[in-house]
């Protein structure tokens, strides 16, 4: 249970301070979100956060 950001990321930093378990980091070209800390904003939010305030839709359910 895990998200992932996808290629279409523009680095525009408004996903990684929303992340309440600190899983969102920038990577060598886009931001990544590490897997193991992860939860979905389970037991913090309906839904996750990220994906509610990325302006191009680049947060995908990690398949």
């Amino acid at each position: 249970m895990a998200l992932m950001i996808t290629d279409d990321c523009i680095n525009c930093d408004v996903c990684e301070p929303e992340c309440p378990n600190s899983a969102i980091a920038p990577g060598e070209e886009i931001y990544e979100i590490d897997a193991l800390l992860c939860t979905e904003c389970v037991g913090h939010y309906d839904e996750p956060q990220c994906q509610q305030v990325c302006p191009v839709d680049c947060i995908a359910n990690n398949p």
